[in-house]
């Protein structure tokens, strides 16, 4: 994230906006429903009456600092209607004003941080009551090291949102705990330590750019040990029980993109039974995904350096996942570092 991203983040990050309107009287219910439809069920309508088409809703949430208004920004951007800082307890009402405005606002991004005192209390309710309205919903969640937090709010001279009269690092450690259940429950979790705005953008139109939403969208990331474990990696697999070609002299130049590289990977003992196995366990873990809701999975392909053996298996595992109809994105995030 670079130091304009920081700015942008913590000045929309700080900003209050708009919240949804209460619904009206009890006894106005009947009129509105006969009138516009008005309403947040998954139950048969009354005779004559229109159908409230349900929004389709995300959440965005996340560590302070950790780009959530930039990814706010690149729904707003592809059509979604986007509410700031709305208190969790809103957003069922601002699900039902959605659905009154017939099929005007068809996707409602809302971002939620955890200034409330009663965050999480009102968080889960909210989340229950949509649940039990059958609304589609989607938590991303925002990550980022700490490292990464203290010099972006370093950089604007701004305090962390919970630090109080301690440090940045105490507000980020409160923060982080605070998240710790929401970010388990999260369907998709970007970590955005070494993403610039740009990068960042990408990732959010690669997982909501399409028309129609896929089934299942997979990102296939290869890294190396060395450099530490992808932190929004959903299954982790270790390439190091193959020969390494970095103590080859003629293939050490080259990476796993490379044709002789990647025959030298696939032909060693056990590699092509673990592309096969590995494959049938990811298809049956993608159907359980899909019974679960949760249409977003990150699989980390390491090995020592993320330049040769995760790399070559992370293609070809990739190009076996979009063979099997699962919409695939493949990232070399090691790869070039040497």
């Amino acid at each position: 994230m670079t130091e304009h991203e920081t700015q942008t983040t913590a000045g929309r990050e700080q900003a209050h906006g708009a919240t949804g309107e209460e619904a009206g009287p009890q006894t106005a219910a009947s009129e509105r429903r006969q009138d516009d439809g008005a309403q947040v069920s998954t139950g048969k309508e009354t005779a004559g009456a229109h159908e409230a088409a349900i929004p389709e809703l995300v959440i965005i949430s996340g560590m302070s600092g950790a780009g959530r208004s930039t990814a706010a920004k690149c729904l707003e951007d592809l059509g979604w209607f986007v509410v700031d800082n709305l208190p969790p307890a809103l957003i069922p009402t601002m699900v039902e004003l959605g659905a009154r405005s017939q099929g005007n606002v068809a996707r409602i991004a809302v971002v939620v941080d955890v200034r409330g005192r009663r965050f999480f209390d009102n968080l889960r309710e909210s989340l229950a009551d949509l649940d039990s309205r059958g609304v589609t919903r989607r938590i991303v969640f925002l990550e980022s090291s700490d490292e990464a937090l203290v010099r972006r709010f370093e950089s604007v001279r701004r305090p962390h949102p919970l630090q109080g009269d301690g440090r940045i690092v105490d507000g980020i450690a409160a923060e982080r705990e605070l998240l710790r259940e929401l970010r388990g429950d999260a369907d998709l979790v970007i970590d955005t330590s070494s993403l610039n705005v740009h990068e960042l953008r990408a990732k959010m139109d690669a997982q909501f750019a399409g028309e129609e939403e896929p089934e299942l969208r997979a990102t296939v990331m290869s890294f190396g040990f060395k450099y530490g474990l992808p932190v929004d990696a959903d299954l982790v697999v270790d390439m190091r029980f193959l020969p390494n070609p970095h103590w080859v002299p003629e293939l050490r130049p080259f990476t796993g993109l490379n044709e002789e590289v990647s025959s030298y990977v696939l032909n060693q003992p056990g590699a092509k039974e673990f592309l096969d196995r590995y494959t049938e366990l990811l298809q049956m873990i993608a159907a359980g995904y899909r019974r679960e809701g949760k249409r977003y999975v990150t699989v980390a392909v390491g090995c020592t350096g993320g330049k040769h053996r995760s790399v070559a298996m992370s293609e070809k595992l990739a190009a076996r996942l979009a063979a099997e109809g699962v919409e695939t994105v493949v990232v070399h995030r090691d790869m070039g570092r040497e």
